[in-house]
């Protein structure tokens, strides 16, 4: 949210830098995330002086130049050539001296050098208008006011009002900050000062002569809707000191009658709407709902389906505006417009949420209705934007102002107590600072005990309704800084499960990161498109876009995101890792699982002298996982084949007929989504499940073996369906004492074998801690082996 010092200094009176303003907002909880110099114009006219021209003759090599003499207050005076028709001597002019730098209204920024120009010396620049960006006329340079005094800067001569900008991330819970009335009402309360609310006592109806019919059919979805008519304005550009104010927040000017609603929408918080009255079809107003699909021309000239839950403002016959979202296209203020009816209102803030979101439309009003707007703010802004426009517009007010309020809504009632303040807050802060705390945030004190106060709190704070939001409050207003750090602190001693989470995470990110990975860190919303059963995603009620509107179910996209980014950046050689949660929903019932993501890409080995590149590929991944489950020390894993969708082809170990981790290579549609080609792969654990195993685990010391191992190889003959997986599990359940390990050396498939087989050489490793085995001990485990691979797989022996 875009807030100007300038604008804020209308409602608060402080000598206070903006330096200053923006540590009270922060500390406040309005966190100040940039402050930047606004200038009026752009470069600030910094540089530009008045001048005086005291002579002016014809350049004697141009027809159209001429050589002045000008005064610019420092005691010599300049030759300056100029192109100008207009120039003349005894003129005030703005001139921009060497090494000043010049920003035209339109075209690039230039610097002004002595230089010479057709043979003559020229020791500056006599300006245009366009060419110091204030205006656009060419027609010859300025001339200044005949009192104009010589040398005194452009910038003070035309008085203008740098600025500066504060960018505040706005929470979501903060609906009453969204206005520099709302930013103003903090910092006047840390300040312990007033706020100064414009001044609407001039309002009045000047006749009655316009009167349009307010009808509210939907009043749960419309509270309070205000409206006021006025006649005889002229749509026409708004004035300088308009545009400039809105230009510095980056609203853009259209007419003066928007940029009035908009100017009140910033001042205020309270969003407004400015219908043309001659498109009013009857001259009735209708707050409703209208079928389902309905359609509806908006402001954007697109045609959109309504929903039969999307509340309309409509008049006697047909739509006109997207309640709280967007207007229409044939109901707006155009530059023919004379007459029109000022819509302020107070909508259901689910409802304008619901409907921003299920049409895709995200606007300034939108933005502040659905997070829930001020109930008592509608007329008040309705006579505040009126004035103003009867002040850049013309025209008179002529109609009473109509208010459909049926139902007001009531101010929220919260006991709270000393103690509970004292005890959260950390500190006993005098009760007079509390009230005076709570009297400067507009919360009415209705009752006072021994004990606590008894509280109303207006309804535009939606975010207090609870003690303890009152305790947050207090606790802002008074500083976080002005609670002292104790000297001791006290704190009973918790025991928790071994190893905790933060150590075995530890242990693998030492790891991956000794072995050149990344770690990565994603958001937890990501885009529904990425979800592979809608049905289960966790949706975000308010999301801040389509691209962040449902929790993340795995953390496979979020990497190949990053990798698509990098890649896009020339840096595809990718090694990287990422701990997260991921969310589903079943029934009703919220689940959240912490995963662990690996993602390989690119090069593995970068080309050297003497070896080539070389690419990633499944064995550099799964030497990966192996790793990481032999670090653990996780046994008892079987391996099979994975049935992941987003994987092309890959395998998965399993623990207890649960899924540890599944791996392989990024299917292509998922690769697609996030417009990546390069190949990837990558490795999805079930991170809580490796939490589980890793506790399980007994740690057993023993003697270095004395006593040599024996290895034994076969070639045997399979069925291409039998994988390497199933062969190991047969050797380790055959014997399961002394064989220590279980590889495949070789494979090999082609036309000298019979159709649907292929050879595999084993080799077993085999020992005994406690003697040296012998031939005849060697041979029985192998012929044990022999008979249960042939019996169990059908392997037949190569000799």
């Amino acid at each position: 949210m875009k807030i100007s010092y300038n604008w804020l200094k209308e409602f608060i009176d402080t000598d206070k830098t903006p330096a200053e303003i923006s540590t009270i907002l922060t500390g406040t909880g309005l966190e100040v995330e940039s402050l930047e110099k606004v200038h009026a114009v752009p470069g600030g006219l910094e540089g530009l002086v008045v001048g005086y021209v005291k002579e002016r003759s014809q350049h004697p090599n141009a027809d159209r130049l001429s050589i002045t003499k000008v005064d610019v207050g420092t005691g010599e005076d300049l030759q300056i050539v100029c192109g100008a028709a207009n120039v003349d001597a005894g003129q005030k002019v703005v001139v921009a001296t060497v090494g000043t730098t010049v920003y035209p209204t339109v075209g690039e920024p230039f610097k002004i050098n002595k230089s010479k120009i057709r043979g003559e010396v020229s020791e500056g620049m006599i300006c245009a208008e366009d060419e110091i960006g204030l205006g656009t006329d060419h027609a010859g340079i300025m001339v200044l006011d005949a009192d104009a005094q010589v040398g005194i800067l452009a910038k003070d001569y035309f008085k203008l009002n740098d600025d500066y900008l504060y960018e505040i991330g706005l929470t979501p819970n903060r609906a009453d900050a969204t206005s520099h009335l709302g930013t103003a009402r903090d910092i006047a309360a840390f300040l312990k000062i007033g706020v100064k609310k414009p001044d609407v006592s001039a309002f009045k109806a000047d006749n009655t002569s316009r009167n349009i019919k307010v009808v509210v059919e939907n009043e749960a979805a419309s509270p309070r809707y205000s409206g006021v008519t006025i006649s005889g304005v002229e749509v026409k550009e708004s004035p300088k000191w308009m545009k400039e104010r809105l230009a510095v927040i980056g609203i853009r000017s259209i007419n003066n009658i928007v940029d009035a609603t908009n100017y009140v929408l910033h001042d205020l918080g309270q969003p407004l709407h400015a219908f043309d009255a001659d498109a009013i079809k009857g001259d009735t107003v209708i707050v409703k709902n209208y079928p389902e699909g309905t359609l509806f021309k908006t402001l954007d000239d697109v045609e959109r389906k309504l929903s039969a839950d999307d509340l309309m403002i409509g008049n006697a016959e047909v739509p006109m505006c997207i309640a709280g979202v967007f207007g229409g296209a044939d109901s707006g203020v155009k530059s023919t417009t004379k007459n029109i009816f000022l819509e302020s209102a107070y909508f259901n803030a689910v409802s304008v949420r619901k409907t921003s979101k299920r049409h895709g439309l995200k606007t300034d009003a939108s933005f502040r209705f659905e997070r829930g707007t001020d109930p008592d703010m509608t007329v008040f802004a309705l006579k505040r934007a009126a004035l103003l426009i009867k002040e850049i517009a013309g025209g008179h007010i002529s109609s009473e102002i109509s208010d459909h309020y049926p139902n007001p809504v009531a101010p929220f009632e919260i006991e709270v107590t000393y103690k509970n303040i004292h005890r959260l807050i950390g500190k006993e802060i005098p009760h007079g600072e509390i009230k005076g705390i709570l009297t400067a945030l507009d919360i009415d004190i209705v009752g006072e005990t021994g004990e606590g106060l008894s509280l109303k709190v207006p309804p535009y704070r939606v975010d207090i309704t609870r003690e303890v939001d009152i305790v947050e409050e207090i606790l802002r207003i008074y500083g976080y800084n002005n609670i002292e750090i104790p000297t001791q602190i006290r704190a009973s001693l918790n025991t928790s499960v071994r190893p905790e989470k933060d150590t075995v995470q530890n242990l693998i990110s030492d790891m991956l990161s000794a072995n050149g990975f990344n770690e990565i860190m994603s958001n937890s919303l990501t885009k529904s498109t990425y979800s592979s059963n809608l049905d289960k995603a966790v949706k975000i009620l308010n999301p801040l876009s389509s691209d962040l509107d449902v929790m993340r179910q795995t953390l496979i996209y979020s990497g190949l995101e990053a990798i698509a980014y990098n890649t896009n950046r020339r840096n595809a050689d990718l090694k990287l890792y990422e701990f997260g949660k991921v969310y589903e929903v079943n029934e009703d019932k919220y689940s959240e699982t912490q995963r662990f993501a690996i993602f390989i890409s690119g090069i593995d080995k970068p080309e050297q002298w003497n070896q080539k590149a070389k690419q990633v590929s499944f064995y550099n991944l799964k030497a990966i996982v192996d790793g990481i489950i032999s670090k653990l020390n996780i046994t008892g894993l079987a391996l099979e084949e994975s049935t992941c969708k987003k994987l092309s082809w890959g395998m998965q170990y399993n623990l207890n007929g649960k899924q540890l981790v599944k791996f392989g290579k990024v299917a292509p549609e998922a690769l697609k989504m996030v417009d990546l080609n390069n190949e990837v792969f990558c490795a999805d654990f079930n991170f809580d499940l490796i939490l589980a195993a890793v506790r399980k685990n007994k740690i057993v010391f023993r003697d270095v073996p004395k006593f040599p191992a024996v290895r034994r190889d076969l070639s045997m003959l399979i069925d291409k369906s039998v994988t390497f997986g199933q062969l190991k599990q047969i050797a380790e359940r055959t014997e399961r004492k002394l064989l220590q390990e279980v590889n495949v050396f070789d494979v090999y498939q082609g036309d000298k074998l019979p159709a649907g087989k292929k050879s595999y050489a084993l080799s077993f490793i085999i020992q005994d801690s406690e003697k040296t085995l012998t031939d005849k001990a060697i041979d029985s485990i192998m012929q044990k082996l022999i008979y249960n691979l042939g019996k169990e797989a059908g392997a037949e022996i190569r000799k």
